[in-house]
């Protein structure tokens, strides 16, 4: 945003102030109508932002490189991986998780690796810099999926769960193909440090994510407990147990060289089953509303970002990846990584189109630019990244509500949960 030094730049400053407070109003009045039109309040905050970059009103003025992007991006992303967690309303079970195994443990690193082939092979990249892009857009992102994320406690249907569950671990589990690429370009010769990849940025960072976010939530529950006894919080006050629950698991998890985006994940499931419904359900809607604000920062940051000219520099790689991505590799993955299950074919189907990108993609990539992406390839990269991101807002905001109303009449109420299935059998 603008800061006030001067006359003008105050007036820029309130304009600014009217502008977001305005939007605030309308996105806000107006939801009723715009929940029954096929577009997503992303795509109203890009347009909004593309309004008020140098190309319209001229009130955001933001590089691309800008280091604090990088700051704001976490945060969004953290908030909304609690958010995730706490809507989590299976048991801890293999079988009552199946979707969201197969989903990350075959769609995600097959979506990867297919992605890192076309940046090597057709776009003629080195291998470290085409991984590094496979792990910059392989997280499917939590914060602008919310049309198609679980929204109810009481909610059993396999798409919304799968997808949640998914939004909120790949956003973590993306890490290590991140370093992978990284570490890649830093040293070619992969011998010297793939050892320590797998044992420090694989197995320790993975489980001290799981094991932090455990533990910690535990903690502050038992913590919780304890002084209720004595003097209850103040109700209005209660719900920043939530907001303190994420700060408190990500640093400390940080600090352990461990996965912060899982731990913080792993905490909202454990606040969800150990606190009482209620209150679990207040910190739900806390949180989600800090998620609902903090996403209308983010996404109008982005639409200020956008140029046009290295939009169509970098038009052709972009659009060959995206389009990729979105008709090819995804759906086709989803389908191969749900082979077996007991699934709708419409439903296998769905988990491959609502591979939506977005915040996650943002953090990764001015993780990169923190650890030393720079020069021509990193705007390549960068540009990729922000026009796959347009893209999915564009694509997933327009079809995301009809689809799911298609899906809702047709199919959810039809197939029992995997977690349902099992219990029956």
């Amino acid at each position: 945003m603008a800061v006030p030094t001067d006359e003008t730049a105050v007036d820029t400053y309130i304009l600014n102030l009217l502008v977001i407070g305005v939007l605030l109003l309308v996105v806000t009045l107006g939801s009723g109508w715009i929940a029954r039109l096929p577009l997503s309040y992303a795509l109203i905050y890009l347009v909004v932002g593309v309004l008020l970059s140098p190309y319209g009103l001229k009130l955001i003025q933001l590089r691309p490189e800008a280091a604090f992007l990088q700051r704001v991006t976490e945060i969004v992303v953290l908030i909304s991986l609690f958010s995730c967690g706490l809507k989590m309303n299976r048991s801890l079970t293999a079988w009552a998780w199946t979707s969201t195994v197969r989903l990350i443990g075959f769609l995600m690193p097959l979506s990867i690796f297919a992605v890192a082939a076309i940046g090597h092979w057709i776009l003629n990249l080195e291998w470290g810099i085409a991984i590094l892009l496979g792990g910059i857009l392989a997280p499917t992102d939590p914060v602008l999926a919310s049309e198609v994320q679980l929204y109810d406690p009481e909610d059993r249907d396999e798409l919304r769960f799968g997808l949640t569950s998914e939004g909120g671990l790949n956003d973590a589990l993306a890490f290590p193909f991140v370093y992978f690429g990284l570490h890649w370009i830093e040293n070619d010769n992969w011998q010297e440090w793939f050892r320590q990849w797998v044992l420090v940025d694989l197995l320790w960072a993975i489980a001290a994510g799981i094991g932090m976010g455990y533990l910690v939530a535990r903690a502050i529950q038992w913590i919780d407990k304890q002084l209720q006894r004595y003097r209850p919080a103040d109700e209005l006050l209660e719900d920043f147990i939530a907001l303190s629950t994420i700060l408190i698991t990500y640093s400390l998890t940080e600090v352990v060289n461990g996965y912060g985006f899982l731990a913080v994940f792993v905490s909202g499931i454990m606040m969800r089953r150990k606190v009482d419904p209620d209150r679990s359900l207040s910190q739900l809607l806390f949180i989600e509303r800090l998620e609902k604000l903090t996403e209308i920062g983010t996404i109008l940051l982005l639409g200020s970002l956008l140029r046009v000219e290295p939009m169509g520099r970098f038009a052709a790689p972009a659009l060959l990846v995206a389009g990729l991505l979105f008709f090819v590799i995804r759906p086709v993955g989803a389908w191969i990584s749900t082979i077996g299950s007991p699934l709708h074919p419409a439903t296998r189907w769905l988990f491959g189109w609502f591979g939506i990108r977005g915040v996650g993609s943002l953090y990764y990539l001015t993780y990169a630019f923190s650890k030393g992406l720079k020069g021509d390839t990193a705007e390549l990269i960068a540009w990729i990244t922000f026009i796959t991101i347009v893209l999915s807002v564009i694509l997933h905001g327009v079809t995301s509500t009809p689809l799911m109303k298609w899906y809702e009449r047709h199919i959810s109420g039809n197939q029992p949960s995997l977690e349902e299935a099992v219990e029956n059998n």
